[in-house]
């Protein structure tokens, strides 16, 4: 799962534990890699560590255990700000993403002032409208607008053209498309599916939902209890789930082509046997080229 010294940014059994009674641990030992280029989609329920990954990408959280590794090297202060420019993070909530008080124009010309000090003014407001243009937005309409003058869709575009803003190499993106209308939903998808290939990104993307998964991701890693339990390449993964929590996850998914007699739910007594054994399983199974499980 960690692959070869081409990756941009790497996990390397990663562990985080927050105290309680019992401790709870929100992330063990998880190793992956972003590379330029590709999706690394990572599925899983609410409360499996989907979210604390990408806070310790993001360095809100800081590892108990385990290396981050950025460009082959171990994660360290000095290397800081280059890394906050080059990993940038586009949230689940639209509306809350962007404050409400500032203009869009604020929104975009923020990130520039900051990381690219080598455009003046002029050359400041010329890139903001092609990153408008580039995500599908008008930019004589939209520099002067507010926030609340924004659909849910519109505002993500923003929050796309925002982190593009400061040429980054890796997108964290936490369930990008949950919040918003099912209709605009594709569009933003296909958004990101473009940006990946036409900058060369590494596109880390979060979701609940398996269908969009599919549609935006390379490689898959499905998460249970803090765990990756199953990954590898996505139509691997999805079309031959070799993990009792895989095709737990894949039977809620609504099939029109599947009647719900014909028996494909799981008894609530296996959904419960398959959660009580979660845990900290050692033993990493090969199921076939690139994918694995862990037992």
């Amino acid at each position: 799962m960690t692959g070869t010294d081409d990756a941009i940014l790497r996990l390397d059994k990663v562990s985080k534990v927050f105290a309680g009674t019992p401790p709870v641990y929100a992330a063990r030992s998880v190793s992956f890699a972003l590379r330029a280029g590709r999706t690394l989609a990572m599925v899983g329920e609410s409360g499996s560590g989907k979210t604390t990954c990408a806070r310790l990408l993001m360095r809100e959280y800081s590892a108990d255990s385990g290396t981050i590794s950025f460009r082959g090297a171990p994660l360290s202060e000095q290397r800081m700000g280059d890394y906050r420019r080059s990993v940038q993070m586009v949230f689940q909530d639209p509306f809350a993403a962007l404050n409400p008080a500032h203009s869009i124009a604020y929104h975009l010309e923020r990130p520039l002032k900051l990381h690219r000090r080598d455009l003046d003014r002029r050359a400041r407001l010329a890139e903001m409208r092609r990153l408008l243009a580039e995500v599908r937005l008008d930019p004589e309409q939209m520099l002067a607008k507010f926030p609340h003058e924004l659909s849910g869709g519109q505002r993500q575009r923003i929050a796309i053209a925002r982190a593009l803003a400061v040429r980054p190499e890796v997108i964290v993106a936490d369930e990008p498309t949950s919040m918003l209308d099912v209709s605009v939903r594709l569009g933003i998808l296909n958004l990101l599916n473009r940006m990946k290939r036409e900058h060369r990104l590494a596109l880390f993307y979060i979701t609940h939902d398996i269908a969009t998964a599919r549609y935006v991701a390379d490689d898959i890693m499905v998460m249970l209890s803090g765990q990756v339990v199953e990954w590898g390449p996505v139509d691997a993964v999805l079309t031959n789930p070799a993990h009792a929590y895989t095709r737990l996850l894949l039977s809620a998914v609504p099939d029109p082509d599947v009647r719900l007699a014909d028996g494909r739910a799981f008894a609530a007594a296996e959904v419960a046997e398959i959660r009580a054994a979660a845990g900290d399983h050692a033993r990493t199974i090969t199921v076939g080229a690139g994918h694995f499980i862990c037992s």
